[in-house]
Parts: C-alpha cells; sequence; structure tokens
C-alpha cells in the first residue's frame, strides 16, 4: 500500500498527471472509470486564482467522483500562492500539489513551474510555507533540474521530504530537454533508493507501454507512474497497464463500440461543463487517439476537428461507428 498523507493508495498506483487543456473534469471522469488511483486537475496560476480569473478559478471544478483528486498550482510569489492554497481549499480536494515542472516559456518566464529550479531554496521555502500553511497533503511535481549540468534531484527531493511535502512526482527530463529525448528514470531511482527518503516517489515521462509501467515497478523500484501523454485520448491506458500487471497479457484492446461511446460521452460532458464553444474545442485534441489505427480514416479525422457544433460532431462520430463498426483493433 502507498500513502499520500492519510491518503491510502494501491500498491504502485497509477496516478493522472496535470495536463493544460487536457486534466478537466471530463477527461478525469473518463481516466478515473479506466482505472486511474489519482487524478490531478490542469495546473492553475496562483495569480490568476487570486485575480479571480474565469479561467483559473473554473478549473478547480472538482466532483465527488473523481476523489481522491488534486489541485495542482504554480507560481513564484510566496503571497500569492499561500492566497491561492486559501482559495483551493474552498474547493475541498484531497491533496495540493506544487508545479515545479512545466517547461513553457510563458510559465518559466515568471520563474514559476520548471522556472524555480534555478533557485531551489525558494522552492523549498514556497513548499514548506503551503505546508504549514494548510492541513491538506501538499504534494511536489518536478523535473530533474534545469539542465544536465544542474541535476541534484536526490537532494531536493530529500529538502522538500524534510519540509513536510507528502510525495514527489519526477520527470525524467531536465527543463532544457523540454520534452525531446528519452526521459532518464535513473536519477528518479536514485531519489527512491536514498534510505533518507520515505515519501511516495512517483515517476513520470515516456510510461506509454505496461511494460514500461512494470519497467518503472521492478526495475525502478518507484512507487508509482504518473501518466500523461499515453492517457490522451485513450483513458484505457490505465486499465490497460493493470491488466498486464495482474496477467503478463496484454488485454483486447478496446472496441468500437467503446471509442465511439467514449469521444460522445467526452464531448457531452465538455459541452455541459465547458459550454458548446469551448466544448466542442477543446474534445478535438483527442480525436486522434480514440481512433488511432483506422484505414482510410484522414477525411473523418479532419472533420472532426473543424466541425464548430456538437450535433454535427456526435452526426460525424454517428457515421464513423456505421462504417468503421467492425474494424477490430490489434
Amino acid at each position: 500500500m502507498v500513502k499520500i498523507g492519510d491518503i491510502e493508495l494501491p500498491d504502485f498506483p497509477l496516478l493522472l498527471a496535470p495536463m493544460e487543456d487536457v486534466s478537466d473534469p471530463p477527461f478525469r471522469a473518463l481516466c478515473k472509470e479506466q482505472g486511474a488511483d489519482v487524478v490531478y486537475t490542469e495546473f492553475i496560476s496562483s495569480e490568476g486564482l487570486i485575480r479571480d480569473a474565469a479561467k483559473s478559478t473554473m478549473k478547480l471544478d472538482i466532483y465527488e467522483k473523481e476523489r481522491p483528486v488534486g489541485i495542482q498550482i504554480f507560481g513564484a510569489n510566496l503571497d500569492s500562492m499561500l492566497k491561492s492554497v486559501e482559495i483551493v481549499e474552498k474547493s475541498n480536494p484531497d491533496i495540493i500539489d506544487i508545479n515545479f515542472g512545466c517547461p513553457v516559456k510563458k510559465v518559466v518566464s515568471k520563474g514559476a513551474g520548471a522556472g524555480i529550479l534555478k533557485d531551489i531554496d525558494l522552492m523549498v521555502s514556497l513548499t514548506k510555507a503551503m505546508v504549514e500553511h494548510t492541513k491538506l497533503p501538499v504534494t511536489v511535481k518536478t523535473r530533474l533540474g534545469w539542465d544536465h549540468d544542474s541535476i541534484k534531484i536526490v537532494e531536493v527531493a530529500e529538502r522538500l521530504q524534510d519540509v513536510g511535502c507528502a510525495s514527489i512526482a519526477i520527470h525524467g527530463r531536465t527543463r532544457a530537454q523540454m520534452y525531446k529525448g528519452e526521459a532518464d528514470w535513473r536519477p528518479i531511482a536514485a531519489v527512491k533508493n536514498n534510505p533518507r527518503m520515505h515519501i511516495p516517489v512517483f515517476g513520470n515521462g515516456d510510461v506509454n507501454s505496461p511494460e514500461k509501467a512494470m519497467l518503472m515497478r521492478d526495475e525502478y523500484g518507484l512507487d508509482g507512474a504518473m501518466i500523461g501523454r499515453a492517457s490522451i485520448g485513450y483513458p484505457w491506458f490505465f486499465r490497460e497497464v493493470k491488466h498486464y500487471f495482474e496477467t503478463g497479457t496484454h488485454m483486447a484492446k478496446p472496441t468500437m463500440d467503446e471509442r465511439v461511446d467514449a469521444a460522445r460521452r467526452h464531448l457531452q460532458m465538455s459541452v455541459d461543463w465547458k459550454g458548446e464553444r469551448l466544448g466542442v474545442f477543446e474534445t478535438r485534441r483527442h480525436y486522434a487517439n480514440y481512433f488511432r489505427g483506422i484505414p482510410h480514416f484522414k477525411e473523418y479525422r479532419q472533420r472532426l476537428v473543424t466541425t464548430d457544433d456538437s450535433v454535427g460532431v456526435f452526426q460525424i462520430l454517428d457515421e464513423v461507428y456505421e462504417k468503421f463498426g467492425d474494424h477490430q483493433f490489434v
């Protein structure tokens, strides 16, 4: 059993990573149904929260069926981060997660996300202050370091633990790498193998097959896997990993019926939550993976990502099922 604070999780839990414009309530609901043990919100700007910016506050929406759920915030200003903790607590999440890993320029340029990897003392002091400001477990998601020459993740993780961090998820790349090259899990294993570490250490980056998840568990000895890109448009990834762990075999791929049903439900939930325009627009990134592997699908994919109203998209999904309903995925 793995514990984040008082939250009990199964051995080697699978966590849905916080992903901008992806990890929203509709998608989290689908991943939860398919076996995600913990889900996280999209990352939320602390500055946006204290300004009551509509896009930031909307991301605070969480639902009972998602639990345990973590709300992730980012920022580099202590006062703003503490005020945002108070706002986040009103949504009653199970976990508050701090984003010390986002590599995108608009976040890093403000010293937030992975930008804080250039100032480890600030990273530690921010975490300490937030832990002391809430009764909820505070967790951290970060990267190996700013660049290859500044990787001190074993020391950093130990310092974060010592100020009360309840778990740490580490992406196996530096900020300089962005998402290029292969994730290196060896430094994450070094964190786990540090005899002073006792909080859960989760691995992130390139967990894109059940075999990779098993490797992370058995060869690298980590406490769980945080799944990001492999789940986009494919919430079944979680159940496939768990099936592989239990049986050593690959389960059958989701049928066309399951894929169309998931795409329809995803779109309907998105429209219900975000409204017609945004709901239609932000579901588009998932269609390519929902229907990956279907020959001669280009025309339908093009229509799915260019149709502006949900009625039209539902009609296309009906067409897809009628035309490809007997397609066998392998």
